[in-house]
């Protein structure tokens, strides 16, 4: 492998990554802070690419529907937070995963009806419809980089507001100790609320911005799903920076083992896992 392929696969992996962390980060949120195991994440990140097609062809901008489907995902999981989740956090794991398994064929069901069964393809916005000349026959897609540029300020901005920001405080603290947060006269109720929202969120945006390169089509959900679990995993549940370093590690090694051992590379990232877990049973960084 010469620099300049070896240069794609590393920002291909270093997309996919970030991809994977916008999508473990709101998982491992919801999960550390409120003891939610929740299945119908994939779903939400279905649920954007949908919208950016649709809000796209509606609105002749990737960008508005980007914008437009972002307040949408924030008021669809302040809703379900309310009416559904709000009354699963004391109740046992299973009841929470029956719930959010159902969820999984209800936004399949409502995604049918409302959108059809049709695979979508979503124009790239024409600003970065090019690509970097790397060699005389080797480019790379700019929207990729855009790709990267856009998780990377999320990631950023995500970190602020958690360590650096009033909110943040009481997101940690509802975190470590819900009873003491609630005695010291924290709304607990508005936090959990504050923390779906955003998980939901960044699920959807990372839904919107890969659906130029991914196409939009049923059950997308299902196997982004699976992977972000793992990398949730890998990197220690409820942790934000172990959900960083871990989807930047799935996304090294699932990219060059497609292309190294092709043979293991469906096998990889599993072996990463099991391989962390061996040594480190609550993964590579702790809540």
């Amino acid at each position: 492998m010469d620099f300049a392929n070896f240069l794609i696969q590393l920002l291909n992996s270093l997309q996919y990554g970030l991809l994977l962390f916008m999508l473990a980060a709101g998982l491992t949120l919801i999960f550390g802070i409120m003891g939610v195991v929740n299945l119908a994440h994939g779903s939400f990140y279905m649920l954007g690419a949908y919208l950016a097609w649709f809000l796209a062809s509606q609105f002749d901008s990737l960008v508005l529907a980007i914008v437009v489907g972002t307040a949408l995902a924030v008021a669809l999981g302040w809703l379900l937070e309310w009416l559904l989740f709000r009354h699963f956090y004391h109740r046992d794991h299973l009841d929470q995963v029956l719930l959010t398994f159902g969820l999984i064929y209800i936004f399949e069901e409502a995604r049918s009806i409302l959108w059809g069964d049709d695979v979508h393809a979503v124009q790239v916005p024409e600003l970065v419809n090019w690509s970097m000349p790397l060699t005389e026959n080797l480019s790379y897609p700019v929207y990729r980089l855009v790709i990267s540029a856009v998780c990377i300020a999320l990631a950023l901005g995500l970190y602020l507001l958690i360590s650096k920001t009033r909110l943040g405080m009481k997101i940690r603290a509802g975190a470590f100790n819900r009873e003491m947060t609630e005695a010291l006269g924290i709304n607990i109720r508005l936090i959990h609320a504050v923390v779906f929202a955003m998980g939901v969120a960044l699920a959807a945006i990372a839904g919107m911005i890969a659906s130029p390169i991914s196409s939009v089509y049923p059950g997308m959900g299902s196997s982004v799903l699976i992977m972000c679990f793992v990398v949730v995993v890998i990197g220690g549940i409820g942790s934000v920076r172990g959900a960083l370093v871990s989807a930047l590690l799935v996304g090294l090694v699932d990219t060059f083992g497609k292309v190294l051992v092709p043979q293991i590379a469906g096998m990889a990232v599993y072996m990463l896992m099991a391989g962390v877990l061996l040594y480190k049973p609550e993964g590579l960084f702790k809540q």
